[in-house]
């Protein structure tokens, strides 16, 4: 039987939203149709054409939510800032009322003892952008850097924690190769140049954001990377891999943490593009010092070369459709990994959470590393008492702290974990159709009901020690 283990004291405990997903109130105080507005009223884009007008309206009632936090023992509270609410053409000067909502909601994070994690980026480019071009265009991230620099005068003062970009890789290969999310547009070449300018904005935002906050300022962006493995040893297989990590991980990695895109990345890519859109000095731009990464994980992927006698299970959990998200990836087969699966039909294997930092830390051993999504969805209802219990999603989040530990413990400086997601929300083309929340939300009536998985964790917090292996009942087994 497995014995608790005990995080170091310093270790921070948060939960993570994003601005779309629960603000609501789309249409208030200023703010204009981002490109998620415009996709998710689009029919058949998002599941049972559902948006995001409402979604569980935290733009109301974020002084009860910010409570419930301090009552669930959250240290860190990971949000993204609604760019069209602070800017609504992504141009010229911010909408005070816009800002003034951000300010309110940083102040009662710090008023009950929760440091603010503030993202710049979750996928919501104001439409006026994308009607100009959007990321392949170079523009955009000009448009992003002036963006950044508003957001520094407004709350550098009070934001210590400053993240750029989520998961540029679902921006630019879900949002224009595969159109699975907004804008929705399925050209491979253009997801390539959005690519690009992701990393560009990512860096002009950085030295934007260094320029405008205080010395003791946290700069760091939040990828996806992927954990790609092959397999077998075939070498078609392991070329399969290495294609599917270029353009996975290398793509973003490479110019921000090494100043450089893969060289093989160009050579798998050749039939698409000429990489001609990298100017002089945007590897340099994109190359920023920072002091931190974040890490999202989920599942692993499990690749390998198109062979003419394949008949086994393919995954279609990525992203892939008829258009596929992978640019230059269309003699590679995804494969659904073995083992048991969450409600997204996602493998969970915490081992992949444990390779992912240790890849970081060896790559970068000078950033400090952060968790900054980790979570699981499953079909959670009440409780004919009205409570919620979720053994499975606890079972999750224990068997990937277990791997955080036992990253930390060989030498990795992971700082902190940020479950995703505080509460259920609007999950982008599934509509709210699946739940990621520690917190249950009646749609209906928007009411909020802790599921066991929020107290286990608010326990967790309180005090660093992940005890001993739950059992499916949601209790912790004796060791």
């Amino acid at each position: 039987m497995l014995d608790s283990l005990t995080f170091p004291p310093d270790f921070l405990w948060g939960a993570a939203t994003s601005a779309y997903q629960i603000e609501g109130a789309v249409r208030e105080d200023g703010r204009t149709p981002s490109i998620w507005d415009t996709f998710s009223h689009t029919p058949g884009k998002v599941a049972f054409d559902e948006n995001g007008d409402v979604a569980v309206d935290h733009y109301h009632r974020y002084r009860d939510d910010v409570a419930m936090m301090a009552g669930l023992n959250l240290a860190a509270y990971r949000f993204s800032v609604s760019w069209s609410r602070v800017q609504p053409t992504g141009r010229g000067p911010a909408v005070q009322r816009g800002l003034d909502f951000y300010r309110r909601l940083v102040d009662a994070l710090l008023e009950h003892g929760i440091q603010p994690s503030l993202t710049l980026y979750h996928w919501d480019l104001p439409q006026e952008l994308e009607d100009a071009g959007g990321w392949p265009e170079r523009e955009t991230a000009y448009r992003f850097a002036e963006y950044a620099g508003i957001m520094a005068d407004a709350l550098g003062d009070r934001v210590e924690r400053w993240m750029t970009v989520n998961e540029p890789w679902c921006a630019a290969f879900l949002g224009y190769s595969s159109g699975v999310h907004a804008p929705g547009r399925t050209d491979p070449a253009a997801s390539l140049r959005a690519a690009h300018h992701l990393n560009l904005a990512h860096g002009l935002a950085t030295s934007a954001l260094r320029a405008a906050l205080p010395a003791r300022a946290s700069i760091m962006m939040s990828l996806n990377s992927q954990v790609i493995r092959p397999l077998s040893d075939d070498p078609a297989d392991l070329d399969a891999a290495r294609r599917v990590d270029n353009i996975a991980n290398g793509i973003f990695h490479g110019p921000m943490l090494q100043g450089a895109y893969p060289e093989s990345l160009f050579t798998d890519t050749a039939g698409l593009t000429d990489w001609s859109f990298v100017q002089d000095g945007d590897l340099k731009a994109c190359h920023q010092p920072l002091n931190a990464m974040g890490l999202n994980y989920y599942t692993p992927v499990l690749v390998s070369a198109k062979k003419d006698d394949f008949n086994g299970p393919v995954a279609t959990n990525h992203g892939v459709s008829e258009h596929s998200p992978w640019p230059a990836a269309d003699q590679v087969v995804f494969h659904q990994p073995p083992g048991e699966c969450t409600e997204m039909g996602w493998a969970i294997d915490p081992t992949g959470l444990y390779d992912l930092i240790n890849r970081y830390s060896k790559m970068r051993p000078d950033l400090e590393l952060y968790i900054t999504e980790n979570g699981a969805c499953y079909d959670d209802k009440p409780e004919t008492d009205g409570q919620v219990n979720d053994p499975e999603r606890i079972a999750f989040l224990h068997g990937h702290l277990q791997a955080v530990h036992r990253a930390i413990n060989d030498g990795a400086n992971v700082r902190g974990y940020y479950l995703w997601s505080l509460m259920d929300n609007f999950e982008w083309a599934h509509g709210y159709s699946k739940r990621f929340g520690a917190v249950y939300v009646d749609y209906a009536t928007l009411t909020r009901t802790p599921k066991a998985s929020a107290h286990w964790y608010a326990e967790l917090a309180r005090t660093g020690v992940l005890p001993a292996e739950p059992s499916r009942n949601g209790a912790s087994t004796a060791s």
